[in-house]
């Protein structure tokens, strides 16, 4: 993701929204707890809480949606939790990627890949080259993802090219890092919405969070609906994004 201009996407006309909204879905096992119930449910009705999201995301005008699904530091968690939320994204690929494809969404994948189980891979892979050229939402999955490991690979991919006799060290500035970043083609988000009441973005973005408004929501992940959604996008209506400079009015 950059800052750089990225085609239009076809969808509604509303210009109070963001065009770039991304999420951190968080508080799925404190959802769980306060009820009674194992995380896995909590995480199950996560991805309903997706679902119902991208589709508002839609209706509200939005034409890219990042969302956090699996973080690189997720690994710490016990194995019998990273073993049921691998099993809800092989369900959610198998059981949701015909109709996201059928409204038009298209699906991009940013983060690590290798280590991951080959079945995994091939699941990201064909959710990606079936909905290529999908006009109407772009979905970007952040799926073991950590943006400290983003920024690193892209440095290390520029030093490779300076050694190698590719590029001189005096040309790397801001925008030559960020087009080596995992979706350069993509704008930086409008609006960052983190839930569960937590205040940090938590390795999510940092470099394409320089200019993001922050909208942090006391209500737990699969809680979240499009009124919620709604309410965030309220709050990113009334603020003035200075940008280091003048006053500028948010539009999307």
């Amino acid at each position: 993701m950059s800052n750089a201009a990225a085609p239009a996407t076809e969808g509604p006309d509303r210009s109070d929204a963001p065009a770039h909204v991304a999420i951190i879905m968080d508080g799925n096992g404190r959802w769980a707890a306060a009820r009674g119930l194992p995380r896995a449910e909590g995480h199950r009705r996560g991805v309903e809480a997706l679902r119902r999201v991208v589709r508002a995301s839609h209706e509200l005008g939005i034409r890219y949606l990042t969302i956090f699904s699996f973080s690189s530091e997720n690994w710490s968690r016990p194995a019998s939790e990273i073993g049921d939320l691998f099993g809800l994204l092989r369900r959610f690929i198998r059981n949701d990627l015909a109709s996201l494809h059928r409204d038009g969404v298209k699906v991009r994948i940013i983060g690590e890949r290798d280590g991951l189980d080959s079945d995994i891979c091939a699941l990201l892979n064909e959710a990606e080259e079936l909905t290529r050229d999908n006009t109407r939402l772009t979905l970007v999955v952040a799926f073991n993802y950590g943006s400290r490991q983003e920024i690193a690979k892209a440095a290390q991919k520029l030093a490779r090219e300076v050694a190698d006799g590719k590029r001189a060290p005096e040309t790397i500035d801001a925008e030559t890092i960020g087009a080596h970043l995992d979706a350069p083609d993509i704008p930086d988000p409008d609006l960052i919405i983190r839930t569960s009441g937590e205040q940090r973005l938590s390795n999510f973005l940092m470099w394409q969070a320089a200019y993001s408004e922050l909208v942090f929501v006391p209500i737990h992940w699969p809680d979240f609906d499009k009124a919620a959604l709604e309410g965030a996008i309220a709050e990113f209506a009334r603020r003035e994004r200075r940008f280091g400079g003048l006053v500028a009015k948010n539009a999307s």
